[in-house]
């Protein structure tokens, strides 16, 4: 059905006139979680573009690209393609080396705003962005903190943690491993993996000689993560897992099904009632809403569309500038399925709070507060248990 989506918003766009870029790892460790997250932005897209109210009824076309998730050349290389292509603003990139290598060598220099719906590295909050940059997903230096406190309050006693060897695997992990020795939690190792390797026998070996009441995966699970596991399994070295966002998707339960069933995880996202009507809203473009990083996919597009009405103009400068003031207080909080009414208060030079799935909230640098789901695998699928 996503599929169909796409097709169908790429032709109704044939004509239109303002370029909008996504860029999301279509290839690599994520790539099953990227098709939802960029049907959900081309949603909020299309929901602008066929409101006949933005900007006196302008129109958007969506130029995708791939960011590969890791290889930071490759997803520079196609962010340049997007930007001398003439896009406005950059939905993407995912995650966190990739988005920063962009936006240092591609949207910062060419003054093209990028807002991320995922890349969540506690390092580009100091990015030297000179505004162009913002995040719909909050920080792991608070996601590292919330894994840690439902760690402790699942009982685990001790730990060995692994994690992707990049910008995301090791903020979180230095976030998650001071929390959790904070909690008084023994953690018997630390190890980093590398992505794209063909056997994992000498890291999970490695894992199950520290032991642990459990295994953290700080990682992706198309790729490294998944066959940890997979490994870890196989040998009896653990059966119970701490899973990072980047692990947390139906391939996950859809490969191991019941045998993750006492393993548990967290990621960004909100029971609220931007929440529920962001599901009904996808349900009936045909989108499951329940993945990682759909809401703030939505919701980074959104942004984009209503700060070029904020301003007046589908330009790079007036949409840098107008970000933050569509996104927090004062005015008129807007919800999903609701651009249209955004659209046409802005017009009207009203305020408007953006809200969206997430609860959008940005900090003085442009990125989110957020909230977090805390998950856990019953019955071979993931279920919310609560908002953290």
């Amino acid at each position: 059905m996503t599929a169909t989506i796409f097709v169908m918003t790429m032709t109704s766009n044939v004509l239109a006139d303002i370029k909008m870029g996504i860029i999301l790892g279509f290839t690599g460790p994520i790539e099953s979680l990227t098709p939802a997250m960029a049907a959900s932005a081309e949603l909020a897209f299309k929901e602008a573009s066929d409101s006949g109210s933005l900007l006196g009824g302008e129109k958007i076309s969506i130029e995708r690209a791939d960011s590969t998730c890791v290889d930071s050349a490759a997803a520079t290389t196609a962010a340049e393609g997007l930007v001398s292509g003439g896009v406005v603003a950059i939905m993407g990139a995912d995650c966190s080396g990739v988005t920063g290598a962009i936006a240092t060598n591609v949207a910062v220099p060419n003054g093209v705003v990028m807002i991320s719906p995922s890349a969540t590295s506690p390092g580009l909050t100091d990015l030297n962005d000179n505004g162009y940059f913002f995040r719909t997903a909050p920080s792991d230096a608070r996601g590292g903190q919330v894994l840690a406190d439902i760690t402790k309050d699942r009982k685990v006693k001790s730990i060995a943690v692994t994690h992707t060897n990049n910008d995301y695997g090791k903020g979180l992990a230095d976030v998650y491993v001071a929390a959790v020795k904070a909690h008084g939690i023994n953690v018997t190792a630390v190890t980093a993996h590398e992505e794209g390797k063909g056997d994992y026998g000498a890291e999970v070996a490695t894992l199950a000689a520290a032991g642990g009441d459990a295994l953290a995966v700080l990682g992706y699970l198309d790729q490294a993560g998944g066959m940890i596991i997979q490994g870890s399994l196989d040998s009896g070295a653990f059966d119970v897992f701490v899973l990072s966002d980047g692990m947390i998707g139906d391939s996950l339960t859809d490969r191991f099904g019941k045998d993750l069933n006492k393993s548990f995880g967290s990621l960004p996202g909100s029971t609220g009632k931007g929440a529920g009507k962001f599901a009904e809203v996808a349900k009936a473009g045909g989108i499951d809403s329940s993945g990682p990083y759909t809401g703030e996919s939505y919701d980074a597009a959104a942004l984009i569309a209503l700060s070029m009405q904020a301003g007046g103009k589908a330009d790079r400068g007036t949409i840098q500038a107008n970000v933050m003031n569509v996104a927090n207080a004062p005015g008129t909080k807007i919800y999903p399925g609701e651009l249209k009414k955004a659209l046409d208060l802005l017009a009207k030079g009203k305020k408007v709070n953006y809200e969206g799935a997430t609860g959008v909230e940005f900090t003085d640098v442009g990125e989110a507060f957020g909230s977090f789901l805390e998950k856990e695998i019953k019955g071979g699928k993931f279920k919310t248990k609560k908002q953290r």
